[in-house]
Formats: structure tokens, sequence, C-alpha cells
């Protein structure tokens, strides 16, 4: 596996490789990214794999400095996996200068739910994702970047930076790795206590009632969801955790279901703190 730093390695790595199939990460590898990586395997001519914690992504008093980074063990991970081309950029690296030129995604998306949370995370993230893909695709014919469905709204903004810049890449959506207990495999997993552990499953349970009573609504959906979501929202809460949201949308742009969505339309999306810690989640209905 090489082993690049700068944008200009990453390059002289891949010169001779037209179809790279890329794994953007914050490192900290756990299963779910590994499987992002043996999908993109036969998707491109070599696979490659980013390490970079991005600063512009994290809201003052979000946790950038204390974000677990565990280079050793992510290459050892990433080469017994088989990954090409490890890019590993220090800050500096990346951003060698003030970054004062960004991508502003559409906020009809991107201030919705995670951005109504955490305004201005999303412009980070696709200002990074877009000099990451720079970085990789530049002077490429295609390529192929895998995203998981986890981050179901930064999948979406992602895929609407790609369409809207006519970028050449195919983004793939791909599955939500879970533990065995049905809990989403997340980097920031590690931060909870052995009780906050067990406890944890309870969110993608209230995903479940919250689809399950989404579907039992049918054609009464939209005036009932209000009542649902509020529901689901307070069963959570007397549980000790704080929700943010917890909701049911359509897949197609995230806003309130109208009459005749139904099954294969929609997604329940929660975020809630449990401790310390801030968990995402989401079931496609």
């Amino acid at each position: 596996m090489i082993i690049a730093h700068t944008v200009a390695e990453l390059r002289h790595a891949l010169r001779h490789t037209e179809r790279p199939a890329f794994v953007p990460t914050m490192g900290n590898l756990h299963a779910g990214h590994l499987s992002l990586l043996a999908q993109a395997k036969p998707l491109g001519d070599a696979t490659v794999t980013s390490i970079f914690v991005n600063r512009l992504q994290f809201l003052p008093g979000e946790d950038f400095d204390s974000y677990p980074r565990t280079f050793a063990d992510d290459c050892a991970a990433l080469e017994q996996a088989g990954c090409d081309v490890l890019f590993a950029p220090r800050e500096g690296d990346l951003y060698p200068e003030p970054q004062t030129f960004r991508i502003q995604p559409d906020p009809q998306l991107a201030d919705l739910l995670e951005g109504a949370f955490r305004p201005g995370f999303f412009t980070g993230m696709a200002t990074v994702v877009m000099k990451l893909f720079m970085a990789v695709f530049a002077g490429k014919p295609h390529g192929t970047a895998m995203f998981g469905k986890k981050d179901y709204q930064q999948l979406m903004v992602v895929r609407g930076m790609v369409r809207q810049f006519a970028l050449p890449v195919d983004v793939v959506a791909c599955e939500t790795e879970r533990a065995d207990d049905g809990l989403a495999l997340s980097s920031r997993n590690r931060y909870l206590t052995e009780a906050e552990r067990a406890e944890s499953v309870q969110l993608v349970q209230a995903l479940r009632a919250l689809a399950q009573a989404a579907l039992a609504a049918g054609e009464r959906l939209p005036a009932e969801r209000p009542a649902l979501e509020t529901t689901a929202t307070a069963q959570l809460a007397a549980r000790g955790w704080q929700p943010d949201y917890l909701t049911v949308r359509r897949r197609a742009d995230l806003l309130p279901p109208q009459a005749g969505d139904g099954a294969g339309a929609l997604v329940a999306l929660g975020a809630a703190r449990l401790g310390s810690t801030r968990l995402i989640d989401n079931l496609e209905v």
C-alpha cells in the first residue's frame, strides 16, 4: 500500500490509474469503512482511501480535538484489506492557505435536520469532499466514490454537488453496517460507556417503531406525522436521551411526506445525544 501525504504524491501514485475507486474517511476505521473498501475494489482499477479529520465541518465546542485518531491501526487494517493507496494529508497539505473559497450546498437540503442542528456542517463537508475529489480524480476520465447510507443527508448533498458540477464521479450509496444488536457502526461509538453502549440500540429501535407507524398510517401520514414524531421523540427522551429529531421524510428531498408517499419513498431519520455522544441513524421505509 502506498501512503501519500500531499496532493502531488497522490497524483504521482495514481499516474497510471484511469478509474480510481475512492473511500473518503476521517479515520478510526471500523468494519463499516472496510465494507466500503471491499465494495469499491471491483469498481475501479485502483482503490484509494483518505484519512483526514476535517476541521471545517466541526462546530465550535464539537469534538475536533478529541476525535479518535488511530492512524497506525488504520494503516494496518487498510493494508490487510487490500487498499492500494492511502491519502493521509496533514492539515497544511490540504489547506496550505486559508480556505476562503467554499462549497455552499442548496439550503433547501442542507439547512434541514443535521444542517439545522449543526449549522455550517455541510459547507465544511462539501468543501473538503470537493478538494478530495479534485485530488483523486483530476485528469481521470471517470471514477467512483463510496458513501455509507448512515450519513443519509450527507450522501444526498454529495450527490447534488456531483450532479450540478458535472463531476466525472459515480457516487455509490452503501448500506449501513450494523452490530449484531442493530447499532449503526460509527467511529464515535467508542465514546460510549458500557452502560450507554447497551442503551444505544434504542435509537434504531425507535426509528423502526416510527417507520412502522408511518406505514400503518397510510394515506393519513401527512396529517398524523407530527404526532407520530412527537411520540417517538418523547419515548426516547424518557429513557434519558436528548433527541434532536426523529422524523419521517421523503427519500427524494427530505421534505415532509405528501399524500401518496408510502413504502419505497420514505426514510425515518434520527439524531440524539446519549450522555456526551451524539448518534445518528436512519432506516429507509
